[in-house]
């Protein structure tokens, strides 16, 4: 590509797209969804951060829009970055835990959502496995 103004060549990167995934705790229980669309399964609420806004602002959208749910305690767990997270393209998830009181209602990408333990975990979708995994056994340091 030509830039018209200094007639050099510009350089195009491709960068990862920043995501969120939220980890929702509803008493002993987390949310999950069960996807609408590719790749199906279930899967942490979450999805694309708009450009001008926070990831902390995108993570309370999404989970609003997933789940119907209203975020309290929001705080930042890990960034997941491995390009493999997700078949579609490379993306870098910034993934939050926070706590919510209610009854999760699929919306927008989620055709269902359901409150889950650790011991009866669907099959889930990108590296949720992973994440949540992690989840528990930092469960222990997080609490103390």
């Amino acid at each position: 590509m030509e830039c018209p103004h200094c007639k050099g060549k510009i350089q195009v990167y491709k960068n990862p797209v920043p995501t969120v995934d939220i980890i929702i705790e509803i008493g002993e229980e987390i949310v999950l969804i069960e996807r609408k669309n590719p790749p199906f399964g279930w899967a942490l609420p979450g999805g694309f951060v708009d450009y001008g806004e926070s990831f902390e602002t995108a993570a309370v959208r999404e989970a609003k829009e997933e789940t119907g749910l209203d975020l309290n305690s929001l705080r930042q767990f890990h960034t997941y970055s491995d390009p493999s997270r997700d078949k579609r393209h490379h993306t870098a998830s910034t993934v939050f835990i926070a706590k919510a009181e209610g009854k999760p209602t699929a919306g927008d990408d989620a055709v269902r959502a359901g409150l889950f333990k650790q011991q009866n975990l669907p099959e889930l979708a990108f590296d949720h496995a992973q994440i949540l995994s992690d989840y528990f056994k930092a469960i222990p340091i997080l609490c103390a």
